[in-house]
């Protein structure tokens, strides 16, 4: 998160805390605590003084970047398990979190990171653990809110729209009914989803685009991770990425992204209707609308042709998405054993080239 604003919180954090310490949601707090499996550990992300850690339930951890704040929720709690950093590099292992509460902490995070930041997430919790969080509502973002207390904190405000959208991509279902707006507070529940969450950033030379997760690369973690699937050899033969099933080291090294058109996890591709490729489709849209990566890669031929044109062949396509390049490409599975990997390969050599010849926005 923004280090001018963990040192404002270091500096004046206490003083706001004082003035602030009977607001808040406790009920909120108390009815996330409910949805935590019993006995599993529950993350209050961004805890501050400890203003809702005494509501969140047991067993519980405390996280903050300032060490001020963080020693006076120890105070207010001495029994939680506290830990000193980064909201957007988590210290946990994957699936180690049962539970994970931000309120008003991702506020502090650059909206192009955000994605990135729940990535993180996903991967610190267990399948099904309930995420709640609470933002600034609006278009707002920079170091000037007008009536900030402190003066001079860094926040992002976000639009209903644009806060489903992310939270969805990182692989989480949103509860029906569950995004408000109050005043100037947004607010959602969300669970941790059996599936892959994107991982996308600002600059991207090329986002990978797949139809949808197997399970088994939901279980693993990693798009295409079942060893007989040859998308990862055919990326290192092309030379777009150069460590194996590592998505992260892609996106931030080599400016390779992914995502799905649907996030939601199947045995098989034939399990995902029409409609969720549209809806899908579209939310891949606005993604690159956003984000503007130099290009877009569809692997697989199915979800381009039941989305957009239904004779496509591989290549360049003449449709574009969100405003930039499409590039279609066969299926990386075992299953498509007429391709090889050195085709494959080919194929991601020329997207990548697309993607040169554009640039990311």
């Amino acid at each position: 998160m923004d280090h001018g604003t963990v040192a404002i919180y270091d500096q004046r954090g206490l003083t706001w805390a004082a003035t602030h310490a009977t607001a808040g949601r406790r009920a909120e707090a108390a009815s996330f605590a409910d949805r935590v499996a019993p006995g599993a550990l529950r993350l209050d992300m961004g805890c501050g003084a400890g203003r809702y850690l005494p509501h969140l339930g047991t067993p519980a951890v405390a996280l903050d970047a300032s060490a001020v704040m963080l020693a006076a929720c120890r105070d207010t709690v001495p029994d939680a398990l506290y830990i000193q950093a980064d909201v957007e590099h988590l210290p946990f292992a994957r699936h180690a979190v049962g539970g994970a509460w931000s309120w008003m902490t991702h506020l502090h995070v650059p909206r192009v990171r955000l994605p990135l930041a729940l990535w993180d997430l996903h991967r610190a919790l267990a399948v099904g653990a309930p995420f709640a969080i609470q933002l600034l509502e609006g278009t707002h973002e920079g170091h000037d809110l007008p009536g900030d207390e402190l003066g001079g904190r860094f926040m992002a405000g976000w639009t209903p729209p644009r806060l489903v959208d992310v939270v969805t991509g990182a692989g989480f279902d949103i509860e029906p009914g569950s995004v408000v707006v109050s005043g100037d507070e947004l607010r959602l529940r969300a669970r941790r989803a059996r599936t892959l969450a994107d991982t996308v950033r600002p600059g991207m030379r090329l986002l990978v685009c797949g139809v949808n997760p197997s399970l088994y690369s939901a279980d693993a973690g990693v798009g295409y991770g079942r060893p007989g699937n040859r998308f990862w050899p055919a990326a290192l033969a092309s030379g777009i990425v150069t460590r194996d099933r590592d998505p992260l080291d892609a996106v931030t090294r080599h400016g390779v992204g992914m995502t799905d058109f649907v996030k939601r996890a199947t045995r098989t591709a034939a399990e995902v209707t029409h409609d969720e490729y549209r809806q899908g489709f579209a939310r891949v849209g606005r993604l690159v609308e956003w984000l503007a990566p130099g290009a877009v890669c569809f692997v697989g031929l199915s979800g381009w042709r039941s989305a957009v044109n239904p004779k496509a062949v591989a290549g360049l396509q003449p449709e574009s998405i969100g405003g930039r390049p499409a590039y279609l490409m066969p299926s990386t599975s075992g299953l498509n054993a007429r391709t090889t990997v050195g085709q494959l390969a080919e194929h991601l050599a020329a997207a990548a080239a697309v993607a040169d010849a554009s640039g990311a926005g």
